[in-house]
């Protein structure tokens, strides 16, 4: 068997490293600096950043190798501050920190006044990442809730109240030209006959009354009789004004130039 062959040979090489076959992703991925001008933006911070650092190569978050993750921490930093010092300022305090440590780490530990072991340097380093990675797998699970307006609408019915309808009030022109209307129709057919007739219009507001009787509406021009002659017309008229003046009779129309009708101003049952 050659030695140029790989050990593994019933498995698809997931890529090639300088000619050599790949069967599986390394633990320890290197992440090359000039990569980071590109992802380091789509972290939240430092610490967001560290964790991914210590995450992605499988570190113990509880016992953080400090020499290598302030390393690559340190390359990926004076690399992209290089370019962009604005966008870096905020990881270096967090560089400081790292190397802060690792130099007490470097240090041979000292025992407290009651002789107690002095507190890993790390601890609070610890603290804060854990801390960190729990409000930020908590922030995925509510980022995954369905959220009013992201994921799904309100809705929304509207429903129209039957209201009772307010017929808009006869305008004095359209009164005029409806009346109008009945005397021109009543030359028509008229028959000149001279004679002398009293007419009472308190008789006539009687008989409008009897004809609306029992009736919800009557057309404005039924009330009229073009046969009866003018007077008779005129005198009809007139009654229909005092009724709707004394408030007995109720004038209305469904809209603008619509036909008129009358009414009682009580409804019949």
């Amino acid at each position: 068997m050659s030695q140029d062959m790989p050990l593994v040979v019933d498995h698809v090489a997931v890529a090639r490293l300088y000619g050599e076959p790949l069967f599986a992703m390394p633990n320890d991925l290197y992440i090359p600096p000039d990569a980071l001008e590109v992802f380091l933006e789509a972290f939240e911070g430092p610490l967001d950043f560290l964790l991914y650092l210590i995450r992605k190569q499988n570190f113990n978050i509880l016992d953080i190798p400090m020499l290598s993750v302030t390393k690559q921490y340190l390359v990926y930093v004076d690399e992209i501050r290089k370019r962009n010092l604005e966008l870096a300022a905020e990881y270096l305090l967090m560089a400081a920190m790292l190397i802060e440590i690792k130099s007490r780490m470097l240090l041979p530990p000292k025992k407290s006044a009651d002789g107690e072991e002095v507190e890993d340097p790390r601890a609070e380093l610890v603290r804060r990442l854990l801390e960190y990675e729990q409000m930020k797998l908590a922030s995925t699970r509510l980022n995954a809730i369905p959220q009013f307006g992201r994921d799904f609408l309100k809705a929304t019915v509207f429903i129209e109240q039957s209201l009772q309808p307010r017929f808009p009030d006869v305008a004095v022109v359209d009164l005029k030209e409806a009346w109008a209307g009945i005397l021109q129709r009543a030359k028509l057919i008229q028959h000149h006959k001279i004679s002398r007739e009293e007419l009472s219009v308190r008789e006539h507001m009687s008989m409008v009354l009897k004809k609306l009787q029992g009736q919800r509406f009557v057309g404005f021009e039924d009330l009229f009789d073009p046969a009866s002659g003018v007077p008779v017309l005129v005198v009809t008229f007139i009654a229909l004004l005092e009724l709707a003046k004394e408030t007995l009779v109720e004038i209305t129309q469904a809209e603008a130039f619509a036909p008129i009708y009358v009414r009682l101003a009580y409804a019949p049952s």
